[in-house]
């Protein structure tokens, strides 16, 4: 049976924020205790790595809400299409908590109530930051790192070398992250482990959806100043049919 891109791409959001929370948030839950924050940080951006690697040409591997958000204040996308990435990103992300939730319940005595690879500020957070100060920092990390994104990025898709930085730069937030509030930067990362642990972290939850989303947003507008659209070297309708056309990539 024949594919619509449009299916592909949905699809490759879907299975790519799924193969993040399983494996990245995985490492948190699973292996936590043995690999530490470093190993947590490297699971998060080794797995980022990968999947622009393989998924990057098909979708461009947003599998972030954030990061869609901020491409589609980019123009770069339509808000049909930012709004059919959000769906399958959120849905992915739950789907891989499920699956990592049944990997957990195999491990005796491993409780899965609470944390579970969830973010969370005061009690839930190892240095007890409180809500403010972990609003601030969701903020920040993910300016960051979506800023980076759209800044090696062109259009959509990830290509050539995107992928390295792009993982760097998540390691690097979570490095600094992991410590305050567990690092979000990503909603559809937040809300499948929430659904699963409960309490604090359904009620807490908010801020890893709102926060994230403001800081894809500034790293949108602060990108259109320092990346600014090229002027476009010659007007379309004046160009002769045997020169080039424009680069006019954001």
């Amino acid at each position: 049976m024949e594919t619509t891109t449009e299916t592909r791409t949905l699809v490759t959001e879907f299975l790519g924020t799924l193969l993040l929370v399983l494996f990245a948030v995985g490492a948190a839950v699973l292996a936590g205790e043995y690999i530490g924050t470093f190993g947590i940080a490297l699971a998060f951006g080794f797995t980022m790595l990968a999947l622009a690697y393989a998924l990057g040409p098909i979708s461009g591997c947003h599998i972030n809400p954030a990061v869609t958000l901020g491409m589609l204040l980019a123009h770069r996308i339509t808000l049909r299409s930012a709004v059919e990435y959000w769906i399958a990103q959120v849905v992915g992300g739950i789907v891989g908590a499920a699956v990592l939730f049944l990997i957990a319940k195999q491990v005796p005595g491993l409780a899965t109530d609470g944390a579970f690879g969830t973010n969370g500020w005061g009690d839930r957070s190892a240095v007890h930051i409180n809500l403010g100060g972990a609003f601030v920092a969701e903020i920040v990390m993910t300016f960051v790192f979506v800023f980076v994104v759209l800044a090696v990025t062109h259009k959509v898709a990830v290509i050539g070398f995107d992928g390295l930085p792009i993982g760097l730069a998540l390691a690097t937030v979570h490095l600094f992250g992991i410590p305050l509030d567990g690092t979000s930067v990503n909603p559809a990362r937040s809300i499948g482990p929430a659904f699963f642990a409960g309490g604090a972290a359904i009620t807490q939850l908010w801020l890893f959806i709102v926060a994230p989303l403001i800081g894809g947003a500034l790293a949108a507008v602060v990108h259109r100043i320092t990346h600014p659209p090229q002027e476009p070297r010659v007007v379309a309708d004046q160009a002769s049919p045997d020169e080039p056309q424009p680069d006019t990539r954001v």
